[in-house]
């Protein structure tokens, strides 16, 4: 059988896709059915477009029950470490681009999390993966398609 895919959350996300999920299964799956009962009182279903609207919308809504549920039944809680100095999941850092100049701070998470306009980086992106285990003051040399960029670890908070 093959081996479950886990996905790092944090608990706070994975109470977000428990609350999106009840609202799917309680309160959008209704008004789907009463969508779909409405378009078949149209009359002929061969050439009725707001049932064929109505029918892909029920499919998108239950493919994304299926994505969430598959997320809830295999998150790993992101457990954040208060006792360590390096950079790991959770940890929000703060560096400073050797290049240009600017510091920006960063929050690594797991890849259902990543934001990166609002600074929420993956650990699995060549960013996040060359911060993790890093110590304040250490310089981290990124791989990234613009080449290798260097970043000078200032803060890690917890």
């Amino acid at each position: 059988m093959a081996k479950e895919t886990k996905y790092k959350l944090s608990a706070e996300r994975l109470a977000e896709f428990k609350d999106e999920l009840s609202y799917l299964q309680t309160v959008r799956e209704k008004e789907v059915a009463e969508q779909i009962k409405e378009a078949r009182s149209f009359g002929d279903l061969t050439e009725n477009s707001e049932y064929d609207e109505a029918k892909s919308e029920q499919g998108k809504l239950y493919s994304r029950i299926a994505e969430i549920k598959n997320l809830i039944d295999n998150a790993e809680i992101i457990q954040v470490t208060e006792d360590t100095d390096e950079v790991g999941l959770g940890s929000k850092v703060t560096a400073l681009d050797l290049e240009t100049g600017t510091e920006e701070t960063y929050q690594i998470v797991g890849s259902q999390e990543a934001d990166p306009a609002a600074g929420r980086i993956s650990d699995e992106s060549p960013f996040g993966k060359g911060l993790i285990g890093r110590k304040t003051g250490e310089t981290a040399e990124i791989d990234a398609p613009a080449g290798i960029l260097q970043f000078k670890i200032i803060k890690i908070e917890k």
